[in-house]
């Protein structure tokens, strides 16, 4: 990895451990069912109804199921409990509203038709990695 691109990687992680709680909690449930290209938009500036949005895409039904199922449940164990859930039974669009924050989970051909990225243009945008696999010790024959 290059200098610059560990750079870039730390930035990430530390702009995304400045979330709060609730936040990366629904963020750690998305990545948990492998939602694909997520990101955190930060609408504290850009906007005056909610802090973040966190977007993920599921590249079916089932996953986007269970996407939206792990971000419910992880959040409920938390003591969150979102005040509204729209789009579950259609699964292109599902939008978890918890005051603060919006999960929307989606199917990719919605997500690109409705861009909330580019829609929320001026809003900060915290893109969101799996965390690296750990390295496993190799063990040794002893001789």
């Amino acid at each position: 990895m290059t200098k610059t691109a560990g750079t870039t990687a730390s930035r990430t992680r530390s702009r995304a451990s400045r979330l709060p709680a609730d936040v990366r909690t629904a963020v750690a449930a998305a990545l948990d069912k492998k939602a694909d290209d997520l990101v955190v938009l930060d609408l504290r500036k850009a906007s005056g109804f909610n802090d973040f949005f966190v977007i993920a895409t599921g590249q079916n039904a089932r996953q986007i199921h269970a996407v939206a199922d792990a971000v419910l449940e992880k959040l409920k164990a938390a003591g969150v409990r979102p005040s509204h859930v729209e789009g579950y039974e259609r699964s292109e669009w599902v939008l978890i509203d918890c005051f603060d924050f919006i999960v929307h989970v989606f199917s990719p051909e919605a997500r690109t038709f409705y861009g909330l990225e580019r829609l929320w243009g001026s809003a900060e945008r915290i893109p969101v990695h799996p965390p690296a696999p750990r390295a496993t010790a190799r063990k040794t024959p002893h001789a």
